[in-house]
């Protein structure tokens, strides 16, 4: 019926040709995290792609000469992604604030202009070869892993892409201690060029074995591949010093993907194809993109983005989009989403209430820990916080897994039914809790321990309006059960400073989301909610922010990453699960799409969905597997 809708609405309807800078905003918005606006990268007249080849012609677009004014048909517009002015194209820096162009994610690195050895599709959790042909193998002992670059991949210049790109990329990285090197130095001790065959070989433990395979694998898939070449000249210019390398604007920085900048300013930012992309040849897409350009305005906040997918002025929106089906079904609009009923995305994520064991009250009362996560009422929270764009769990019994086929596969789900809740269970939680000698002695209503009533907070950055109103239903919750708990919502520069604090004592319950989806994973997630490597770790943004202890549970999660019989590995799973749900350091409050993906089909269509077969991801036609997309969209007219 959406289908329906939005054809009989296109035929009627003839949609103005808005130029994306003309409804810009210029400041953050929505909940997106704090970023440092920083300089331009280059004004309102269009830039010149760095290569050798012929520049890109500058679009004309109803009769003007304008370059401002880009081609409707031969556009795709972005929403709910770059958020200020890019402050840099330094593939090997840092602080770029490039969201569109530099950026990895939960469903893939975005590799519209530099590309990875490897694509992620989260629907199948497949890898299929992107720079790198789809021969990747470990050896025996998974100490090694072995893959050959594709003949056809070339740089922007036209210089073939090469293993020593990929050796020169992670040894720098590592010698500036930028993202990658910083990320993956645990795991990945050096790599091996020759020729077109790489060798990856991984860091091990006294015993000899891998410290762990599974982040090596995210290597694959997280990395981009900077040229060699322009790593040398990036280096010569900065004297070798690693403060001027990660932060040199890369103004010439090569690329191998299929689109490079043509136009940054604090309004937008815009990308136009490369007609020379070594992608087109039969090795790999087999053609171009469709889309000529691609552009994002600097919208002021999630509800100037939404205003303008609503007016056909954006195709594809990521972002949060409240009762989302209303669009469709009471505006009669052509926007569409990758399911046609709830929970309309697939959910990756699950932001999550961390309990802090800094506070003893906390640390030594599973039962009131338990008690409270029992008595929330998630259903009120997924309708009313997330308008129904989550499975409940009812659906979806808790557990570590995201509510995906294959992360639901991996545990046993009949051995830990008896320790699931699905909420709003105030009798039980109060029973639970009266068992624990937790009750009220003196008749205030409230419950005491060690002869103190209980009083906690519960914590989430302020503006980020579904965590809000996740904290009220968690205080509502204590407030039936007899346990004090209040809101609080610092601004976002405050929280992020006081929960990545190993030490804090300041917040007792507070929101943060685990990782979504990437090869790693479930294993990235389970550590992430159980493992002790992140206990006491200074400005912690890895994992445990609760600073939970079990030498048991990270015992089972050290044996995951060597362990390659299925039957084991979910035996090792399922007893973890056992252990989250017994002790409950943290609880989840929702299923979450890592990214929305809303689209208009008024001018573009043939969209993925999760009908039609192609298993294309809903990643915004930018991330991962996700980019197959731009190669198969049509247009409406």
């Amino acid at each position: 019926m959406k289908k329906v809708i939005a054809m009989l609405l296109v035929a009627t309807m003839t949609f103005s040709l808005v130029a994306c800078g003309n409804n810009a905003g210029t400041s953050d918005g929505g909940n997106a995290p704090a970023q440092d606006a920083g300089d331009t990268t280059g004004g309102a007249e269009a830039e010149t792609p760095a290569t050798e080849e012929p520049a890109a012609e500058e679009p004309a677009a109803s009769g003007t000469d304008d370059v401002n004014v880009l081609p409707r048909e031969e556009t795709l517009y972005f929403a709910g992604q770059q958020w200020g002015a890019v402050n840099s194209w330094n593939i090997m820096g840092t602080n770029q604030n490039n969201a569109m162009a530099i950026a990895g994610g939960p469903s893939g690195y975005r590799t519209i202009m530099f590309e990875t050895l490897y694509m992620y599709n989260f629907m199948n959790g497949e890898m299929t070869g992107l720079l790198a042909n789809d021969d990747w193998a470990w050896n025996d002992d998974m100490t090694q892993v072995t893959l050959t670059i594709k003949d056809a991949a070339k740089w922007s210049d036209g210089t073939p892409v090469t293993a020593e790109d990929v050796k020169r990329t992670w040894d720098v990285s590592v010698e500036i201690a930028n993202g990658t090197g910083s990320t993956y130095g645990a795991y990945v001790d050096s790599i091996e060029a020759d020729g077109q065959k790489v060798t990856i070989n991984a860091k091990v433990n006294d015993a000899g074995q891998p410290v762990n395979p599974l982040k090596v694998q995210d290597f694959l898939t997280g990395v981009p591949i900077a040229q060699a070449a322009w790593i040398d000249t990036l280096k010569e210019r900065c004297g070798g010093d690693a403060t001027a390398m990660l932060n040199d604007p890369g103004e010439d920085v090569v690329w191998s993907g299929p689109y490079t900048k043509y136009i940054s300013d604090d309004q937008r930012v815009v990308f136009v194809r490369d007609d020379n992309y070594w992608g087109q040849d039969a090795s790999m897409w087999g053609s171009l993109p469709v889309p000529k350009y691609i552009a994002h305005a600097m919208y002021a906040d999630n509800a100037a983005g939404e205003v303008a997918l609503k007016a056909g002025e954006v195709d594809v929106c990521q972002q949060f989009i409240g009762n989302i089906q209303d669009l469709w079904l009471n505006d009669g609009l052509p926007i569409s989403t990758y399911y046609e009923e709830a929970p309309y995305g697939v959910c990756l994520t699950m932001p999550t209430a961390w309990y802090n064991m800094n506070m003893p009250v906390l640390a030594e009362n599973p039962a009131l820990r338990k008690a409270i996560a029992m008595a929330v009422d998630y259903d009120h929270i997924i309708s009313a916080a997330m308008t129904n764009q989550s499975p409940t769990f009812k659906d979806v019994p808790r557990s570590l897994m995201n509510p995906t086929d294959g992360e639901q596969a991996l545990y046993n789900q009949s051995e830990v039914a008896d320790l699931q809740w699905e909420g709003n269970d105030i009798e039980g939680a109060k029973a639970l809790l009266d068992e624990a000698g937790i009750v009220d002695n003196d008749g205030d209503g409230y419950r005491e321990w060690n002869g103190e009533k209980i009083s906690l907070n519960a914590v989430c950055p302020n503006g980020w309006s579904d965590w809000q109103a996740s904290m009220v239903d968690v205080a509502a919750a204590g407030e039936n059960i007899g346990v004090e708990i209040t809101t609080l919502y610092p601004e976002y520069d405050i929280y992020q400073t006081v929960f990545t604090d190993p030490n804090q004592t300041e917040y007792a319950i507070f929101m943060w989301s685990p990782e979504a989806a990437s090869p790693s994973n479930p294993w990235t997630r389970v550590n992430q909610f159980m493992g002790m490597d992140y206990v006491g770790v200074q400005n912690n943004w890895s994992g445990n922010w609760g600073q939970y202890k079990n030498e048991e549970a990270d015992k089972l999660i050290k044996q995951i990453p060597l362990t390659t019989d299925q039957n084991e590995l979910k035996d090792l799973y399922t007893q973890l699960t056992e252990i989250y749900l017994t002790e409950v350091p943290s609880f989840s409050l929702m299923y979450r799409p890592s990214l929305f993906h809303a689209v208009n089909e008024s001018v573009w269509t043939n969209f993925p969905s999760g009908d039609d077969g192609r298993n294309i991801p809903p990643a915004d036609c930018t991330d991962g597997y996700g980019i197959a997309a731009l190669y198969e969209l049509e247009l409406v007219q």
